[in-house]
Formats: structure tokens, C-alpha cells, sequence
């Protein structure tokens, strides 16, 4: 099945193309609560580098390390590539899930094979959930003041 077969919705085809840079790496954005990572993905030996510190400093632990990860579990490519990631805003927790986001997109324009495994995880989808701002009034979001009988 090639990937345009494997691709179509509702009788119309998407196509999705090889998209890499002159350099041979490939780009992904990635964003989560307040955090926005920029992935690019390179073939390589399995180096990755996050705010150019190393990434088992950079997340320390273990289960922000484990979330990065998951599309190479998913697509069965551990190691073979190498990512080179910058990331701002939010905390640890947002900044691994934007890392994640923008890998898996980085890797569907590496290979657009590897889009149906990485969809079918939901690692293609942004989590769309936000802080919600203070309203005036309010103490916070949605916390009112103290109510009064007299």
C-alpha cells in the first residue's frame, strides 16, 4: 500500500511529501499549554540535544524523558536519529509534550509513512489545553469572593 492509498479521507487523497532541509534534516513545531519546541531531525546515531544541554540534563526525570521518546517506541526507530530541539515557555511537564509534538511532526516530514502509527497514538494532535486567564472580580479564574448574608 503506498502512502497516498493509505491516505485518502472521504474519496479525496492527501498527499504528504518528503519535506528536508539542504542539510538532510527535517523540521517539526511543537506546542503544548505554554511551551513551543522546534524539532529538527537528522539521520544520526541517537543524540539528543535540548537548549543545546544534554537531553538527560536537560529532563530530568524519568517520565519527561519516557513522553519525548514515545514516537520512536511508536514508529520502531530508536536510535537511528538524531534531534536537535529548542524550547521556551511553561514549565518541564509542557515542554516535554512540545517536544513530543514536534518530533512526531518532524518525523511524519522525514518519512510520510510514519503518520498513520504516529496519528493512531495521537501524538499528531496538540493538546489544546490551557491556563484559563483571571476574570476582574474574581479571586481567580473562577473562584468568587465570599458571600455575605448581611
Amino acid at each position: 500500500m503506498s502512502a497516498l492509498d493509505a491516505n485518502q479521507i472521504n474519496g479525496s487523497t492527501i498527499s504528504r511529501k518528503v519535506v528536508k532541509d539542504k542539510l538532510g534534516r527535517s523540521y517539526g513545531t511543537g506546542r503544548r499549554k505554554n511551551s513551543v519546541a522546534r524539532v529538527w531531525v537528522s539521520q544520526g546515531t541517537g543524540k539528543v540535544s535540548v537548549n543545546g544541554v544534554e537531553f538527560e540534563k536537560y529532563f530530568v526525570r524519568d517520565t519527561h524523558r519516557r513522553i519525548v521518546l514515545q514516537p520512536f517506541d511508536v514508529t520502531k526507530t530508536l536510535g537511528n536519529f538524531d534531534i536537535l530541539c529548542t524550547v521556551s515557555g511553561g514549565g518541564h511537564t509542557g515542554q516535554s509534550g512540545a517536544v513530543r509534538h514536534g518530533l512526531s511532526r518532524a518525523l511524519t516530514n522525514f518519512d510520510p509513512m510514519f503518520y498513520d502509527v504516529l496519528h493512531a497514538s495521537g501524538f499528531m494532535t496538540r493538546d489544546p489545553r490551557v491556563v484559563e486567564r483571571k476574570k476582574y472580580g474574581k479571586h481567580k479564574a473562577r473562584k468568587s469572593t465570599q458571600f455575605s448574608k448581611r
